[in-house]
Parts: C-alpha cells; sequence; structure tokens
C-alpha cells in the first residue's frame, strides 16, 4: 500500500516516458540528455535519471526535480493540476479533493468546461441547427463537430451565466474565466462575453478547456467577425496554439509542424488525415509558443498567406522563427484558396501541396525575382532591398553565404560588393527574449564562484564512494563554506545522514543533483588525485583571497602613513608570497 496519491504515481510512472512526451530524449549511458526546454541553449545540458526518477538542467536555468515539478514547470500548473494530469495518466483515483486541492483555476477549469458542454448542447436548438447545418456545409463533420466540441451561443443576454451559477459558481468566477463582462452602467451586473456565435473551445496541452473563438453567426455586421477570450488566469494566447494538443505527437512522428491561420484550417486538415497541424490564429508567433513547437520540432511549414513586401503579424512571427533557428518551409497555396477549402475539396491535393513545400529562402527568391526586373539598375535595387534583411536574419553563417551567393549570381553584382550592403540592411530589432529575458533575469541564479565548483566536485566523489571521504584531511575544513563544512563532518559520523526524514528537502536535492552530476559524467578519475587537486586549488585561492586583503590593508596604512603596521603587513605579504612560490 501506499502512503499517497503522490506516492503511487511515482511508483506507476517512469519519469523518462513523461518527460520523454514532451521532448527528445537520447540515451547516454544509465541516463538521457536533451535540449533543455526552459532556456535558449544549443549543446544538451538537460538530463534525466531512471534510477533516481529525477531530471535536472546542469546548464544555465539549474531546474530540476522530481516528475510533478517537471509537469508544473512545463505545462505552467500549479501543483494540483499537476497532480490531477498525472494522476489520469497514472491511472489513479483521486478520491478527495480537499478544499485547499480544488483552487481557483481548478474551478475556473470546471466552469470552461460546462460551458463547452452548455455551447455543445445549443447545437441542438433551432438556431443551433441551423448553425450546424453551416459547419456541415462548410465540410465540417459530425465526428469533428464532437471532436473538436464545436458549439452554439444563443442570442441571449445571460444565458451561460445563469446555467453556470445554476451549477455553483459565482458571477465573479464566471467573469474572471473570461465568460461574461461586467456591466459598467446600470447598476453592475454582467452579460455573456459570447451571443449568437459558432464557438470554437481552445485547449491546452492537457485537452482542458481554457479558452474560446467565438465566429459571428447571421447578419450582424455591426459586431466583429471574432471575438476570443481575453487573457485570463487559464489562457494566455502568446502561449497557446490551436489545435497543438490534438497535433503535438503527428509532429513529432513526421517531425513537421504546419502552420495555418484559423481554427477550420486545424480541424479540416485534421480531418483529411493531415494532423501535424496548428493555427496562430492570424497573429504573431511569439517567443513563448515558439518555445513550446521546439520541443516536438524545429521543422515549420507556413500555410497562409506569406506577402514578403507587407508587414502583417505572421510574417513578423515567421521572421523571429528563422532566427531563432527554425527550418522553415512555404506551401504554395492555390490563388484565392486556403487550407480548410482545399483539405475539405480535395484531401490529396493538400496531401500533395504539404510535400512540395519550398524552403522559405527559395520561396523569397522567387517571389522577388518574379515581381521586379533584374537587369534595371532600380530592379536590382528594390530586390536587394526586400532581400538582404531575409539573409541577414540568417543565425547559420555558412547557409548566409550561400544565399549571398545566389543573390550576387542572380543581379548580377560581386559578392564583396553585396556583403557591404548587407553590412547596412536594416532589420527589424526582434526582441526573441524580450518578455522571458525579463522573467529569466528575476529567477536565474547567479553563477558558481570557482570556490563553490570545486567543493561540489569533492562532495560528489564523497558521496559516490564514501571511502573516499578519507582522502579530506579535517585541516582544509577552515577552509570550506559552512554548508560543505557541516555536509563533510555529518558524512564523517553517519554516511546516510541525508537521508534521514528529517533532512531539510533543499539539502536532499542538492546532494542528490551532486550524486546526478558524478553520473552523468563520461570519464572516469582518480578520486585520490581528484580530490587533492581539488583542495590544493581551494588553497591556492584562499591564499590569493588573504593576498589581496593585505595589499589593501598595506594601501589603507600607507594612506595614515602608519609605518610600523606597513611593515608588519609587507612581512606577512612576502611571506605568503614565498609560500605560495615554493608549492
Amino acid at each position: 500500500m501506499f502512503n499517497s496519491p503522490i506516492d503511487e504515481i511515482k511508483n506507476r510512472l517512469d519519469i523518462v516516458e513523461v518527460i520523454g512526451g514532451y521532448i527528445k530524449l537520447q540515451k547516454t549511458g544509465i541516463n538521457y540528455r536533451a535540449i533543455c526546454p526552459f532556456h535558449s541553449e544549443k549543446r544538451p545540458s538537460f538530463f534525466v535519471s531512471p534510477s533516481r526518477q529525477m531530471w535536472h538542467c546542469f546548464g544555465s536555468c539549474s531546474e530540476g526535480g522530481d516528475v510533478f515539478k517537471f509537469i508544473m514547470k512545463i505545462e505552467g500548473v500549479e501543483f494540483p493540476e499537476a497532480l490531477k494530469i498525472l494522476a489520469q495518466r497514472a491511472g489513479v483515483e483521486l478520491k478527495k479533493i480537499s478544499p485547499k486541492i480544488r483552487t481557483e483555476r481548478q474551478r475556473l477549469y470546471e466552469i470552461s468546461d460546462l460551458a463547452a458542454n452548455f455551447f455543445s448542447k445549443q447545437l441542438e436548438s433551432k438556431t443551433g441547427q441551423q448553425a450546424k447545418k453551416y459547419l456541415l456545409e462548410r465540410g465540417i463533420s459530425e465526428d469533428s463537430i464532437k471532436k473538436w466540441r464545436i458549439g452554439y451561443a444563443p442570442d441571449v443576454w445571460e444565458g451561460l451565466s445563469d446555467f453556470l451559477v445554476s451549477q455553483g459558481y459565482k458571477r465573479e468566477e464566471i467573469i474572471k474565466a473570461g465568460l461574461a463582462i461586467k456591466k459598467e452602467e446600470g447598476g453592475g451586473g454582467e452579460y455573456d462575453r459570447f451571443r449568437k456565435r459558432i464557438m470554437f473551445p481552445i485547449f491546452d496541452l492537457n485537452s482542458q478547456v481554457v479558452g474560446f473563438t467565438g465566429r459571428i453567426f447571421g447578419d450582424s455586421k455591426e459586431v466583429a467577425k471574432y471575438v476570443n477570450t481575453p487573457n485570463t488566469p487559464l489562457y494566455d494566447k502568446s502561449r497557446i496554439l490551436y489545435g497543438l494538443n490534438k497535433a503535438k505527437m503527428a509532429i513529432r512522428q513526421e517531425d513537421e509542424c504546419i502552420l495555418v491561420e484559423g481554427q477550420t484550417d486545424v480541424i479540416l486538415s485534421h480531418q483529411s488525415c493531415v494532423e501535424n497541424v496548428v493555427a496562430t490564429s492570424g497573429t504573431a508567433l511569439t517567443p513563448f509558443q515558439l518555445a513550446i513547437l521546439k520541443r516536438y520540432s524545429e521543422n515549420l511549414v507556413t500555410a497562409f498567406d506569406m506577402d514578403i513586401a507587407g508587414d502583417s503579424a505572421t510574417k513578423k512571427g515567421i521572421d523571429l522563427a528563422q532566427v531563432q533557428g527554425f527550418n522553415i518551409k512555404v506551401a504554395i497555396m492555390p490563388e484565392g484558396k486556403d487550407p480548410a477549402d482545399i483539405a475539405s475539396e480535395n484531401p490529396e491535393q493538400w496531401k500533395e501541396i504539404i510535400d512540395k513545400t519550398k524552403s522559405i529562402m527559395d520561396f523569397y527568391f522567387e517571389t522577388t525575382f518574379s515581381k521586379f526586373d533584374s537587369k534595371t539598375a532600380e530592379g536590382k535595387k528594390v530586390i536587394s532591398k526586400i532581400l538582404l534583411p531575409k539573409i541577414k536574419k540568417i543565425p547559420n553563417k555558412i547557409e548566409q553565404a550561400h544565399w549571398i551567393q545566389q543573390l550576387s549570381q542572380k543581379i548580377e553584382i560581386k559578392e564583396v560588393d553585396i556583403e557591404v550592403e548587407l553590412k547596412k540592411a536594416n532589420i527589424e530589432k526582434l526582441d526573441y527574449f524580450s518578455e522571458e529575458a525579463k522573467e529569466a533575469e528575476k529567477s536565474e541564479l547567479a553563477p558558481k564562484s570557482k570556490k563553490e565548483l570545486l567543493e561540489e566536485r569533492i562532495l560528489s566523489l564523497v558521496l559516490k564512494s564514501p571511502e573516499n571521504l578519507s582522502f579530506v584531511s579535517e585541516d582544509y575544513f577552515p577552509l570550506f563554506s559552512s554548508q560543505t563544512k557541516e555536509i563533510l563532518i555529518n558524512l564523517k559520523k553517519e554516511q546516510d545522514f541525508f537521508k534521514k526524514e528529517d533532512t531539510s528537502p533543499e539539502l536532499k536535492n542538492f546532494l542528490n543533483e551532486l550524486c546526478f552530476k558524478r553520473e552523468i559524467e563520461e570519464s572516469e578519475v582518480e578520486p585520490k588525485e581528484e580530490i587533492e587537486t581539488c583542495l590544493k586549488e581551494i588553497q591556492l585561492l584562499a591564499s590569493k583571497n588573504k593576498l589581496d586583503e593585505l595589499s589593501q590593508a598595506i594601501k589603507k596604512a600607507e594612506e595614515t602613513k602608519d609605518l610600523e603596521k606597513i611593515s608588519s603587513l609587507t612581512v606577512e605579504f612576502n611571506k605568503l608570497c614565498q609560500r605560495l612560490n615554493e608549492n
């Protein structure tokens, strides 16, 4: 029997399988490694230990923990939501949820899910049946309507709100979920945000409803065609891509993600068996969305209008992805058609279009050269003005050199002259980590000092093989930090002291990380020699610090012209220098 659902979940789930569902793991010895999903890096510093059932990033973010911590971090949820996600995956029934566990977020999830059910039920109404007929005529099947939980919001001011109140939820919570709007006039109250609209629920990665897009149905030219849930505690439009919950496995299998603009494009593409498709919803891709996509694939296919001379939000997002090293291709759409039209009318043609994509730079070159005369001076100037910023954004210098060469040949201008103009080319400053950098700046740990790293090295060797403790003379203890000194003293008394129940979780995690770090090192070392080297380095650092202190003290004594103090400090300084030279 298990002491708690948490223990049972940890026993049933393998951390490697859970994390492997989000990022690509590569086996290395007894552990697994990957590019860290929590900070930008090129070399993998993220490791997962099957034996310890823990993960840790040994890069700049220094994040780590158990399977619950990973889900909380990667899904952006609190512990109760992580518990629910993992319990469902492990097949563990959470029989009773205490008031503390049933958080505000959980109630908002419940409200959002009930709203989706309410809208689905409204398709059975007289007007709802007309909306359903429209969806079927658009090519969306009955199965897809159910799969994507499409519904209808009736033309009633408080229909949804009254229903949710009848289910035990407060009107303030309904407003907080983004489903109602508080009246500004007339003595308070609220009204439903969505009315007379076809409703598309928006899902998070775990297929929980977090928001909605409502498309107007009927003749209502005075209102917006689309209305979306505003940012709420559950829904942040900058962090969610429509359809990713259903597309993520297909994206990983195909190692490619197809980007479309609207919900209907996604639904009809999935219906035609092209399932690695998500929607940007007509906005620019954000740093957060790109970071999520990179967990599954670095290959993107755009299947929307890519007017090279335009200034659309979608194009800016693609530029952002290009700067971040994504491999981007363009699906060339027939004029006047969007993915929904093609997928509905001719699924095979949609698959052919995806199979015949072009690299984004090929697309930029072909599009630009088809519009301007590359034989005239003016044409060459315009072509260069359009393409040079695109070339300048390519992070890989070899690839960049290739496109410089291509442009040189096509406009018959020397590469050296193009390179001069390339330096002058203005590119829009893309603040890839503008928001994330601010967050990271607050949470990122200060880099560890050389002394801290040396002490951790000694501790990791001692923890791996307790007999190595005999190589650490107590004469060095005064040179260690208080934490290292305390750990070594306790280890001398009892080797497994940190496994006791009364040991703080922080200390347990710290020592587990040191053991883990030692495990992932591929090369074997002679522990005695390694420890002795580290001790000498620590002693050397202490001596250098002492020399700095003496030097500063001599300067102060000189300022006050204290000749006696100058003499004694200088003698001490010289003796220390002599000892260092002897060593």
